[in-house]
């Protein structure tokens, strides 16, 4: 989103597939301040290891903190001469500060030790807001389960009448992967997140024989794991959040689709929230479209897509890539947007979905001569209700136990 005499990057399509607060969080200005942040630290620690002079910690800190006086516009366009934008925020820096702090900002670091390290930043308050929709959309199926756990209905199975089921068992079924998404979010939350601090090649030259236990004290300043050695070209870390992403996406694409295919003339058996104005149709005011779920939809597909880019970026060349790690992380905060949006709006389908009991009744007595003899009911179904409810109040799932 880079304001400029072009006009306004995603700011018409953007909104549709994802949350304001997901769109604040992955913005080049959170990013920008990102990188401050890993400089502002950079400085504390190395003064503290008297590598640089304590003088200097205060000026750059200070100039760390005014990230909304950089055009970032002007440093994107600066860092197509690197490939990155990290070493025009560095020279911009150095611009700014009096001359014995400027020698002294960045020093033995890289610009990747930037980037990476901004990304596990961004990463982090991204995934705190995909974890909280997840706990929202996880509490609202469990609320649906445990109401409609005996309400029967007729199963589909590739997309033809089935056995009966039971509301409560399809809920139930929309709730377990819910948790076991956010179980791996928060395994990557908590133990993949990591600083980078290898220097030009991984190796922290003009660090001294400290460097390894100052890129310890840089994690521990900044609130991230400290990695057994610096990760510039093993990116397991980065195609693992971004699996898990696709994962919380996908996950919430199919709920919707499941709200989009129950919303059809010919089921009606649930229906997204009603709201004045949502899903209306630009030439059929009648209509009430599965809106919501269309967002949802579209939000899974593109994640497909950006996991795919940062998967194809795992294998790099030696020490540093040329080309790999620059891709991922706008990537990255794509994905971010994707997973957040369709997680969040699949949560507010969940939290105000209209079941509707009796049409489910009459479409199960309308299917019943072509299921034959249905003796054993809704089978099961019950016992997996209970059972999954057990799992979701246990709170072994990750995000902690509810009532």
């Amino acid at each position: 989103m880079h304001p400029g005499k072009e006009g306004v990057l995603g700011q018409l399509f953007g909104p549709v597939m994802t949350t304001d607060a997901m769109a604040a969080v992955t913005s080049d200005r959170s990013w920008l301040k990102a990188m401050l942040e890993f400089e502002a630290a950079l400085a504390e620690v190395e003064a503290g290891a008297g590598l640089v002079p304590s003088t200097v910690v205060g000026p750059i800190g200070q100039c760390c903190l005014d990230y909304d006086d950089f055009d970032i516009l002007a440093l994107g366009r600066a860092g197509r001469m690197s490939a990155n934008p990290a070493v025009a925020l560095v020279a911009e820096l150095r611009r700014r500060l009096p001359a014995e702090a400027a020698r002294w900002v960045h020093f033995g670091a890289t610009s990747q030790d930037v980037v990476d390290t901004a990304m596990m930043l961004v990463l982090r308050s991204a995934l705190d807001l995909v974890l909280a929709d997840l706990s929202r959309a996880a509490a609202a199926a469990a609320d649906l389960a445990a109401r409609y756990r005996c309400t029967p209905m007729v199963a589909r199975t590739l997309l033809r009448h089935a056995l009966p089921t039971t509301f409560g068992r399809k809920a139930a079924g929309w709730l377990v992967p819910l948790l076991e998404a956010a179980s791996a979010l928060q395994r990557i939350r908590h133990d993949r997140l990591a600083v980078q601090l290898g220097g030009p090649s991984g190796t922290l030259p003009g660090l001294g024989p400290g460097g390894p236990r100052l890129g310890d004290q840089l994690a521990s300043r900044l609130g991230l794991v400290a990695p057994v050695i610096p990760w510039h070209t093993d990116r397991t870390r980065v195609v693992e959040a971004g699996a898990a992403l696709v994962v919380a996406a996908g996950t919430a694409g199919k709920i919707a689709l499941d709200v989009a295919l129950l919303m059809q003339d010919e089921v009606s058996e649930a229906a997204e929230p009603a709201q004045p104005g949502r899903g209306g149709s630009s030439s059929m005011p009648h209509k009430r479209n599965p809106a919501m779920s269309a967002g949802a939809g579209a939000a899974w597909r593109m994640a497909q897509g950006l996991y795919a880019v940062l998967l194809a970026a795992m294998a790099q060349e030696h020490e540093r890539a040329a080309g790999a790690w620059q891709a991922e992380a706008e990537t990255l905060s794509e994905l971010c947007r994707a997973a957040g949006g369709a997680v969040s709006v699949t949560a507010d389908i969940l939290a105000g979905l209209e079941v509707d009991e009796e049409r489910m009744a009459v479409n199960l007595q309308l299917a019943r001569p072509a299921l034959g003899s249905s003796e054993g009911g809704t089978g099961n179904a019950e016992q997996f209700v209970d059972r999954a409810l057990a799992f979701y109040r246990g709170g072994n799932w990750g995000v902690g136990g509810h009532d």
